[in-house]
């Protein structure tokens, strides 16, 4: 299972240490934060241990209401459950017994200034990424007018090439060659590169290319959520090649469905305009827009006009 250390997230959100500063290497590997409320009034018939406990403002002023022994019978029952780390927001000061508590079970807790809202949210995205399940494919990932694309095919069909013309015409590189694919929910897939190869573009006879050197930040995109799957291959002469409208394909990837084309190469395709536009119609459908479903419609109104005439 994929894990962070609590010294990761004070780094990454400027977090103040206020006990446990020898306890920063504890694991944290839950994606979601948790915020007790039904904890503290003795409700354990189930409590989410494993997650980062977050204390607000509601949690803090609650705990000043209550007297000595009753806060102290309160906080124990969170610290009891040894969280990775406890995180007071809206930079709270009067924390009760909680710095004493955390110092003595060996858990970290940390403050941040931001609201209690605002940081909850950036954490969860922050843990959802960092900790989502995830893959390594052989491909290319654009994102082409805001729709990510990835690019598969047998090594030397043309994905590079084809990501190169992509970017002349506007659009984006995410990852060459290899694509990390990160399952963020069961509906959602989130291509990036894996750091080695960010920004880098290798194109057969002429090299590796930083393309952002090469064309400005405009060419470049760190992550985009992956909406088709696309996969080039040599022409059959054989197969079908003019059908109105495709039955949906699907690809599995870490159990997300990805729409899968398959586009077949043969000299003089614009493969790029290709993509352009399955990518602008993939877009069409999300907004209840069918081409094939307007054109049948329009033949089927054309026999029934021709019936009545008759």
């Amino acid at each position: 299972m994929k894990s962070i250390t609590v010294e990761d997230i004070v780094r990454r959100f400027s977090l103040e240490v206020l006990a446990g500063e020898d306890q920063l290497q504890q694991r944290i590997e839950k994606s979601q934060t948790q915020r007790p409320g039904l904890e503290f009034i003795d409700y354990f018939d189930f409590f989410p241990s494993g997650h980062v406990q977050v204390l607000g403002n509601n949690e803090i002023n609650y705990l000043h209401r209550l007297s000595d022994s009753e806060s102290k019978l309160r906080i124990g029952n969170i610290v009891k459950y040894h969280p990775p780390c406890i995180i007071v927001t809206a930079h709270e000061e009067e924390l009760m017994y909680l710095p004493q508590y955390c110092t003595e079970e060996k858990i970290p807790l940390l403050r941040t200034h931001e609201s209690t809202y605002e940081f909850v949210g950036k954490l969860d995205a922050y843990l959802t990424k960092t900790l989502a399940q995830e893959i390594a494919v052989h491909g290319v990932c654009v994102n082409v007018s805001g729709i990510g694309i990835l690019l598969r095919g047998k090594s030397g069909v043309g994905k590079s090439e084809t990501a190169h013309t992509l970017i002349g015409r506007g659009h984006r590189l995410v990852a060459d060659d290899i694509v990390v694919l990160k399952k963020l929910s069961p509906q959602t897939l989130l291509g990036t590169h894996n750091e080695k190869n960010k920004e880098f573009l290798a194109l057969r006879s002429v090299g590796l290319l930083n393309v952002v050197r090469l064309y400005g930040r405009k060419a470049f995109q760190e992550e985009t959520r992956i909406a088709l799957d696309i996969e080039l291959t040599k022409w059959q002469n054989n197969s079908l090649n003019n059908e109105l409208e495709v039955e949906t394909k699907f690809t599995d990837y870490m159990g997300v469905r990805v729409p899968h084309i398959q586009i077949q190469l043969q000299p003089g395709r614009d493969v790029a305009g290709l993509i352009e536009a399955a990518a602008n119609n993939w877009y069409l459908q999300q907004q209840g827009y069918s081409a094939a479903e307007e054109f049948m419609k329009r033949i089927e109104s054309e026999f029934a006009d021709s019936g009545q005439k008759q």
